[in-house]
Parts: structure tokens; C-alpha cells; sequence
């Protein structure tokens, strides 16, 4: 398959802590969302983050992935939930993603307990985004519906 990309841009107008902005999907052209400050390292607000879009963009791509790890087996979940909560610490440094913990559940008929840890632990080690975001620490809970 040939190399695809995809983007957003952020339009963000005054101070860091008295501003704001807003993320617009221009790829998809499915959305704006505004962002601000307080949204971020306070209570969301009805507004978004890049840590909540970062835990979007993992949850989508590991549960896509999986589906397609399944396949190469010859296998088809009825259903595949993937949460991912995405960590902001504030440190001595500043602020960083301190972690990200995946809970991952699906229904996968034929499939036992062992053989489903397997293939979960494939798709999460093989997702493009969990490859984009190894220098953080990424924990999973996968386990069958």
C-alpha cells in the first residue's frame, strides 16, 4: 500500500493559560473542537486536548489492528472495545505523557483466554500508533467479553 497522511491544524489565539484554540480534522473534514488551557490540565469543559485526541488515535488504531491480527488467523471478532487513558503529569520539567493504559475487550468466538492474550499482545505491539508512542510507558488489560 502506498504511504498515506493525514492532518489537522490548530489555530490558537491569545496567552497559554488565557487563550484559546480550536483542531480542526482537515483530512476528514469532520470537525473542529476548541482547546484551552484549563480544558487541558483542569476539567475538560465540553472542550478537548491533545491527550484525548492521543488517546482517540490509539484506541482507533488498536482496535482496527487487532481486527486485522484476527484475520491473518483466519478470525473475526463479533466485537472489539478498545478505552486508552492517556496520563498528563506536571513535573519539575513541565508537563509530559506519563502513561497510557489500554483496556481492550472483545468478543472473539472460538478463540480461548491464552490464545486471545497472544494475539492482543501482537496488535498492541504491532499498532502504528503504540510504535509512535513507545517512549511512553503503555500498559494493556486485554481480556475476552
Amino acid at each position: 500500500m502506498p504511504s498515506q497522511s493525514r492532518d489537522a491544524t490548530t489555530h490558537w489565539t491569545g496567552g497559554l493559560r488565557d487563550g484559546r484554540g480550536h483542531v480542526t480534522l482537515d483530512s476528514s473534514n469532520s470537525g473542529q473542537f476548541e482547546v484551552t488551557f484549563p480544558s487541558r490540565f483542569e476539567a475538560p469543559d465540553g472542550k478537548t486536548s491533545p491527550e484525548e485526541l492521543i488517546a482517540a488515535a490509539h484506541s482507533a488504531c488498536l482496535a482496527m489492528n487487532l481486527s486485522g491480527v484476527l484475520g491473518q488467523e483466519g478470525i473475526t471478532a463479533d466485537s472489539i472495545d478498545v478505552s486508552a487513558e492517556v496520563t498528563l503529569t506536571t513535573g519539575p520539567e513541565g508537563a509530559e505523557i506519563s502513561g497510557i493504559d489500554i483496556t481492550l475487550r472483545a468478543a472473539v468466538p472460538g478463540v480461548d483466554a491464552d490464545k486471545f492474550a497472544e494475539l492482543a499482545t501482537t496488535a498492541e505491539r504491532t499498532c502504528p500508533v503504540s510504535k509512535a508512542l513507545a517512549a511512553t510507558k503503555i500498559t494493556m488489560d486485554a481480556a475476552l467479553a
